[in-house]
């Protein structure tokens, strides 16, 4: 078993395990136990009792934070002529066809967002097996097969993010960062949060959220109960 650092053991002194704590407690220790040497990154995590082989019970989506992640994401667009235009109007890094294609076949993965018109889709079909493990393939359902590029690229360097239930039913989204005032994380926890609970399948039985975690990169993990919200 690996020995935990000092700084580790300092921050597990401060939380209790057994504990769910309210969403603004979870968050003042959060910040107050990180001992990250960077800006770290503020995440949630859902532990949620839905059985994702059904389709009616697969979760994934995205929306904006209201007080943005703190990241600027590096955003793709795949579109030409006069939509094309518009990206890169919007502010898109990357902007092409099939010279992104051939970029990306060829290692170049230095992007953090895959925007594509729906004409383009079927030239982005030929990234599956790069993009799809990545999460980074396009999707209607995310809002990035889209005609309104400027409005999805503009969306994804504010604060846009996407969220998908993986196989064990855990959906995990980035809220901010170390450095946001609390009031912020505390915000943008909510408002994911609200969105997670729209999102319940209606076939889902039982308890939908086993458990829900905030923590840092490199983090403690800090339980906080949904009722409390």
């Amino acid at each position: 078993m690996a020995k935990k650092s000092k700084q580790m053991r300092a921050a597990l002194e401060k939380i209790d395990s057994t504990k769910a704590y309210s969403v603004e407690e979870a968050v003042a220790l959060a910040k107050e136990t990180n001992f990250a040497k960077f800006d770290a990154t503020v995440e949630v995590a859902y532990n949620l009792n839905i059985d994702v082989r059904k389709a009616d019970q697969q979760i994934r989506g995205a929306m904006v934070l209201p007080n943005g992640t703190g990241k600027t994401s590096r955003v793709l667009v795949f579109a030409r002529g006069a939509k094309a235009e518009e990206a890169k109007a919007a502010g898109a890094d990357f902007v092409g066809e099939d010279d992104l294609v051939a970029k990306i076949n060829g290692g170049w993965l230095d992007f953090d967002v895959v925007i594509a018109t729906p004409d383009m889709m079927a030239l982005v079909g030929r990234l599956g097996r790069v993009l799809g493990p990545r999460n980074l393939m396009p999707n209607p359902k995310t809002g990035t097969v889209t005609m309104d590029v400027a409005k999805a690229v503009e969306e994804s360097k504010g604060g846009k993010i996407t969220y998908r239930a993986d196989k064990a039913g855990i959906v995990q989204a980035i809220i901010g960062k170390v450095s946001f005032d609390a009031e912020k994380l505390v915000g943008n926890f909510k408002a994911f949060h609200d969105t997670i609970v729209k999102a319940k399948p209606a076939t889902a039985k039982g308890t939908y959220m086993t458990s829900v975690t905030i923590t840092t990169t490199q983090g403690v993990g800090i339980k906080v109960d949904p009722n409390s919200l």
